[in-house]
């Protein structure tokens, strides 16, 4: 194999991984002890009950078998608040992109049920916003308080 193309590949693939690995860093991971469709029923009712607007419920694996494919359980859920997402955009119009917020719930192949979601300061850095927003620590706290009750055990 062509020493160039070696390096080239070695360089392309080291990327790919630090890309992977910078995408998960930016990305809250919790377990749920529920189904997915039991997980986004908790989160939906917590985000309502704070007064949060759901936008959507999106569930993937029923739009896979429109097409008669295979997906395991995935369903998100996109919600927020124009008092938190309004002050941001108004900093960065930019960060409508990644806004309203979103919660995926999906089944991994054990069965076990992850809830997953950007960390709201992670925006701050795509859409150069100020990292030390009051907007950006009151949806990284409500992010954390309502999948956590998404997930609790009662």
């Amino acid at each position: 194999m062509p020493r160039q193309f070696t390096t080239a590949l070695m360089a392309a693939t080291t990327s790919l991984a630090l890309m992977a690995t910078s995408a998960a860093a930016h990305m809250i991971e919790k377990i749920s002890p529920h189904s997915v469709t039991v997980t986004i029923d908790r989160l939906q009712a917590a985000a309502e009950g704070a007064g949060a607007t759901v936008f959507a419920r999106v569930d993937h694996a029923a739009g896979a078998a429109k097409v008669e494919m295979e997906l395991r359980p995935t369903e998100l859920l996109i919600f927020g608040n124009p008092k938190l997402g309004t002050p941001a955009m108004q900093d960065a119009q930019s960060i409508g992109l990644d806004l309203p917020l979103r919660v995926l719930a999906y089944a991994d192949g054990e069965g076990v049920v992850h809830v997953t979601y950007h960390d709201p300061a992670h925006l701050a850095e795509l859409h150069g916003t100020p990292q030390d927003a009051e907007y950006l620590t009151k949806m990284t706290g409500a992010l954390d308080n309502l999948t956590n009750k998404a997930i609790a055990e009662d």
